[in-house]
């Protein structure tokens, strides 16, 4: 036993000494002289600036929901088109496919032009794009930095093993604000599954593009994390190889139907046929910006000042309903508490989320599985994405437009009055490890629109959930069908979803 003892100690004692020495070896670099430059003033030309003065609304922000994924991506793309000053982009992750390759040709394209172009990418997405980012890095009006960089630039997971608190933490913001004018602000990455094409499983999302007075506050807040201690320039991390990376990736897609295919949709679109016309149609009202203090990345914050204080501040007394959606729903014990408390006070609340056979995430659905029967028990109504519609029900998701195989939105209405859109999902992960960013709207049509999708029970797109038997029971509103079998459940996931429960991991989900 002592023999064992001793060399279980030293097997600690060189675990822990190769850790050191991997954080000395794999440091990141010290950058000397840094720059931190700040958002370009809105210019006095150019389309954007036409359209901003002819529309113009003071005090006011001018939103519109991107609820199309082919929408959402045309809007991105006219406004990288029309920028003459400007685009400052801030994301968790961008994919080197069609929607990723076009996206960064047209930010590159825009740079030539003399564009000023900001990128702000958290490095746990930008996975195969190393020399991508060093070309737009390289160009003399693109800079391109990466938040909580890892150490390693192959096989980038082993960094976790000797620096995993700090690799935990992860900026999931999503912007895209051109000539300080407009801006879109949501739950899209950048990549084909959030914009609708591709063979992975297409996701229900949801983007608002604002203009007017919220627009300089989103730009400062995107300043406060280019300037921040977790950001790194670029260039001192990745390298460049080819000639023209960003050329060759796009190539690569031309010979690919989907290429063409997409350029038709986009053509195609309401924002393209809008912005020929001359302009969109905005709802003309108050937006409130809630964002996480970058300082977030170097470790613990106030609780008070996390996104969650400042939306509980911004939202106040929540007086009748509550509808949220979060695809990936993992409440806690105090959530389900929160949860318990406005029932009790009269608030209708209800919540949608993945099913187990829609979720694109496993141990996040066991997380959210362990608490079902508790809020059902309080009171709350709780719904979860079907992954293909029912038979003779419509594909439409309402405010979300078309339904997917997987929910990615993140927003709730109160009291048909406001509406929140952004990156938040109602789990430990965003409220206490990842940096989170939203827009709360004052929005009767807006939040009216998804309380009235709750209500039709989301056409059949989704199964209400209820207690039944000391068991649960997965009910389609419309049809009346009931089944006490969970969708998507097998032996696996069932043992699956058991032992994750079990763990002591709800913190990291």
């Amino acid at each position: 036993m002592l023999r064992l003892l001793k060399g279980s100690a030293i097997l600690i004692i060189v675990a822990a000494i190769a850790i050191v020495l991997a954080r000395i070896v794999f440091t990141l670099p010290v950058v000397e002289d840094r720059v931190d430059d700040v958002a370009l003033s809105p210019p006095e030309f150019g389309l954007l600036a036409d359209r901003a003065a002819r529309n113009r609304r003071p005090g006011l922000t001018g939103v519109t929901p991107l609820a199309n994924g082919a929408d959402a991506f045309a809007a991105r793309i006219l406004l990288a088109d029309a920028a003459v000053s400007s685009i400052d982009a801030q994301y968790y992750i961008w994919h080197g496919d069609l929607t990723g390759s076009l996206l960064l040709d047209a930010m590159r394209r825009a740079a030539d032009r003399g564009v000023r172009v900001r990128l702000l990418l958290d490095d746990n997405g930008t996975s195969g794009l190393d020399a991508e980012i060093a070309q737009l890095d390289a160009h003399e009006n693109a800079e391109v930095r990466l938040y909580n960089p890892f150490n390693l630039r192959r096989l980038k997971m082993l960094s976790y093993g000797f620096d995993f608190f700090r690799l935990n933490r992860r900026m999931h913001n999503k912007s895209f604000t051109v000539d300080g004018i407009a801006t879109i602000v949501g739950g899209r990455n950048i990549g084909d599954e959030y914009f609708g094409i591709g063979p992975t499983p297409l996701f229900v999302d949801l983007d608002v593009l604002a203009v007017g007075e919220i627009v300089p506050e989103v730009a400062a807040d995107f300043d406060r994390y280019w300037a921040s201690p977790s950001v790194h320039p670029a260039g001192a991390i990745v390298e460049s190889t080819g000639d023209d990376p960003i050329r060759d990736r796009l190539m690569r897609w031309t010979d690919d139907p989907r290429f063409y295919e997409y350029k038709a949709i986009l053509k195609a679109s309401n924002i393209m046929a809008s912005f020929a016309r001359g302009g969109l149609d905005f709802e003309w009202t108050n937006a409130v910006l809630i964002s996480d203090d970058p300082v977030k990345g170097q470790g613990a914050v106030p609780r008070e000042d996390l996104l969650t204080g400042q939306l509980t501040r911004a939202v106040g007394t929540i007086e009748a309903r509550f509808d949220g959606v979060s695809p990936y729903f993992v409440p806690g014990a105090a959530g389900v508490d929160a949860f318990a408390t406005l029932e009790a006070r009269g608030v209708q609340v209800r919540m949608l989320t993945n099913s187990l056979e829609a979720t694109d995430v496993l141990p996040v659905h066991a997380g959210y599985a362990k608490r079902r029967k508790a809020m059902l028990a309080s009171g709350v109504a709780l719904y979860e994405l079907r992954r293909q519609a029912a038979p003779g029900t419509p594909d439409d998701l309402g405010i979300f437009g078309s339904s997917g195989a997987s929910l990615h939105a993140k927003t709730f209405a109160v009291d048909g009055m406001r509406i929140f859109i952004g990156s938040f999902n109602f789990d430990p992960r965003s409220i206490r490890l990842n940096t989170e960013m939203g827009l709360l709207i004052d929005s009767e049509v807006l939040a009216t629109r998804l309380h009235a999708a709750f209500d039709d029970g989301f056409g059949g797109l989704a199964w209400r959930v209820e207690a039944q038997n000391g068991g649960l029971a997965w009910v389609n509103p419309v049809a009346g069908t009931v089944t006490t079998e969970e969708p998507g459940s097998s032996t696996f996931r069932n043992l699956a979803l058991t032992v994750v429960g079990w763990l002591p991991v709800e913190w990291l989900l």
